[in-house]
């Protein structure tokens, strides 16, 4: 059981990680797993089940915000919450096995926020040039929806990521959804994965529940004020030296999963 302090600073770490995910667009799962793992010192697979539990909240408070204001495309969240589901199983079970591997989930997660990095740079340099795409569905066939969900899934039951750092980019960059549909579609299809995630870790006891409470109500709250920010703030700035920083996190993991 953590001390009030303790459980505070987790508080305002959530609080820090909702107000950047909602004026970037990214979750806060990506700010709260390292600041679990390398600032409170929480061991990597609790970090990792504390993250995704904390994530619920969050993610059903970004979705509902986002229902009110039709930005889901309910036939394609279906289908990426189902197979994105059935995703989350088998990366849970996947975890199962690898969880005493630290050095293993230090490189998958390495390589995972190298991935970030990467996107959130060129986001902030590159695609803020190019025109916005329109439109109030995810265009692609059901089929393609149902395995960008599935392997998400996996990766979700696997590391505790996937909503806004993988479902986002991969309803724009590959299915060409515009930005506000592909925010809203893929936190409601991102629940039913963070469940699954949530309640395998939890049955493994690899979730510090006073932890993801606190860490997500405070990012659920920080989300609300990022959100009313993103009009007054350039976001694509930030992305570009936040891309930076998730760069140094993705090394940091890396090499400590190599030595």
């Amino acid at each position: 059981m953590i001390d009030a302090l303790t459980a505070l600073s987790l508080f305002i770490t959530g609080l820090i990680a909702g107000t950047l995910g909602g004026l970037l667009g990214i979750g806060g799962c990506v700010i709260m797993l390292p600041s679990l793992s390398f600032i409170f010192n929480y061991p990597l697979p609790v970090a990792i089940g504390t993250t995704i539990t904390a994530v619920i909240l969050t993610a059903s408070s970004g979705a509902i915000g986002h229902l009110r204001m039709k930005n889901v495309d309910f036939a394609t969240a279906k289908i990426v919450a189902v197979s994105g589901a059935i995703g989350a199983m088998v990366g849970s079970l996947i975890f199962f096995y690898i969880a005493s591997e630290v050095w293993l989930l230090n490189l998958i997660l390495g390589f995972a926020f190298l991935y970030v990095a990467l996107r959130m740079v060129y986001e902030g340099i590159i695609k803020r040039k190019m025109p916005e795409r329109t439109g109030n569905t995810v265009p692609g066939s059901k089929a393609s929806k149902g395995t960008i969900g599935f392997f998400i899934g996996i990766i979700t039951g696997i590391v505790g990521l996937g909503g806004g750092y993988a479902l986002v980019p991969s309803f724009i960059y590959l299915l060409g959804s515009a930005v506000k549909i592909a925010v809203g579609t893929s936190l409601a299809s991102f629940i039913s994965m963070a469940v699954v995630s949530g309640a395998f870790k939890l049955y493994q006891g690899l979730v510090d529940v006073v932890a993801a409470l606190s860490i997500g109500i405070g990012a659920v709250i920080g989300a609300q004020i990022g959100a009313r920010l993103v009009k007054f703030v350039p976001s694509w700035t930030i992305k570009a030296l936040f891309g930076f920083v998730f760069l140094y996190v993705s090394l940091r993991f890396i090499w400590q999963g190599l030595v």
